[in-house]
């Protein structure tokens, strides 16, 4: 028998080692368990998708209303002016006309109103393309030259000897203020010619048409400062071949509808390069429109071109606000007034600049009783030869 008095010292017996399990720390093995269930944890997240991150949530079925139907008219309207309500027939779409004093009612089938309808757009003359509706010739020949200039009667008692004037008041669109302005103190027969890099240019257009504006797009061209004067984008340059030129023409073309014919937007370097511009006015002719050479370059080839192509064309022959002050716009249009006692009409071109609009409208008004006819361009453009 080995007892602890005769056991060696410092030395267990073997039957003492057996008996002993080993003692493990305490503080490791927890330190252990708790990372494992931050494993556990992080891999559950990881690996389960619950993109609501264990929030309550409920699944319901949404059921989708049934369709509304028009309540009946229980009030006959007022006997002063018929009503219409609208309702659905067997041949299409149609209104009920109903007559206030009886009572009775008659259906009138309608023909919905398409977007070019309700703009006074002809879709005869818009081809649809990748970049918007470009303007063409429709297929029984007619030209938006033609449909869209507007359309023009001397005034009650007016001499049809009398000398004309035109007004074109450039760059509108852009400032929505100046826009308004024009429209609001100009008289319809100034004609309007848009820029277009304005947004929402087919409303703003077809308000100044109703408003009795004949429209032009204004089509951006290399000066001769380019690129330190630089029109916009898309602007059509010399350094292009025809093709890419042709290619901002159409877009620029499909900004918006309805105008009569082109004007250069400065261009006094491209206007002069006939490889450059020539391309550009067969592609003009081609689709219908007339040109207009704002007769701010002495070297500008588009009216001998145009005039090649047997295209409709008109110069300028005033700038009335190269000088934007009010005494220098008054001076341009008595210069305005003289050329066209001269020649018979004149055409005068400005910007959409507030002091022009101001005395372009107060000059309008009196511009009658002083023995002138204001017409729009279109009508300039017929009675001038191109090479006037």
């Amino acid at each position: 028998m080995t007892d602890d008095l005769n056991a060696p010292l410092g030395v267990d017996s073997q039957q003492e080692k057996k008996r002993r399990l080993p003692a493990l720390p305490l503080l490791p093995t927890a330190a252990g368990v708790v990372g494992a269930l931050v494993l556990g944890i992080a891999g559950a997240i990881a690996f389960i998708h619950n993109p609501l991150g264990g929030e309550p949530r409920v699944v319901t079925a949404i059921a989708m209303p049934p369709p509304r139907t028009a309540e009946p008219v229980t009030q006959a309207p007022a006997p002063t002016a018929p009503a219409a309500t609208p309702g659905e027939g067997e041949g299409g779409n149609t209104i009920n006309i109903i007559d206030g004093m009886s009572g009775a009612a008659r259906a009138v089938r309608v023909a919905p109103a398409t977007p070019e309808a309700s703009a006074g757009l002809d879709p005869r003359l818009g081809e649809r393309t990748p970049l918007g509706v470009l303007p063409r010739v429709a297929p029984d020949g007619s030209k938006p030259r033609d449909v869209y200039a507007r359309t023009f009667r001397l005034p009650a008692g007016a001499d049809a000897a009398a000398p004309r004037i035109a007004v074109l008041i450039g760059g509108l669109g852009i400032s929505q203020q100046s826009t308004m302005e024009a429209m609001a103190k100009l008289p319809g027969a100034v004609s309007f010619a848009f820029a277009p890099y304005a947004s929402d240019l087919e409303r703003i257009v077809a308000r100044a048409r109703a408003e009795g504006h004949e429209a032009f797009l204004q089509i951006p061209m290399e000066p001769m400062d380019y690129p330190e004067n630089d029109p916009g984008p898309k602007t059509l340059l010399t350094t292009l071949s025809a093709e890419r030129n042709t290619e901002r023409l159409h877009w620029s073309m499909a900004r918006f509808q309805g105008y009569a014919g082109l004007v250069n937007y400065m261009g006094a370097k491209f206007t002069a390069s006939e490889s450059a511009v020539a391309p550009i006015l067969r592609e003009a002719n081609r689709r219908g429109l007339m040109m207009v050479d704002d007769g701010t370059s002495a070297r500008s080839l588009i009216p001998q071109i145009a005039t090649t192509l047997q295209q409709p064309v008109v110069r300028g022959d005033v700038h009335l606000d190269r000088v934007p002050t009010p005494t220098e716009v008054d001076a341009q249009l008595a210069r305005l007034e003289a050329r066209a006692r001269e020649r018979g009409f004149a055409l005068g071109v400005g910007s959409a600049l507030p002091v022009t609009i101001d005395r372009v409208a107060r000059w309008a008004r009196a511009l009658e009783g002083r023995g002138f006819v204001l017409v729009p361009v279109s009508n300039g453009v017929a009675r001038r030869q191109p090479s006037g």
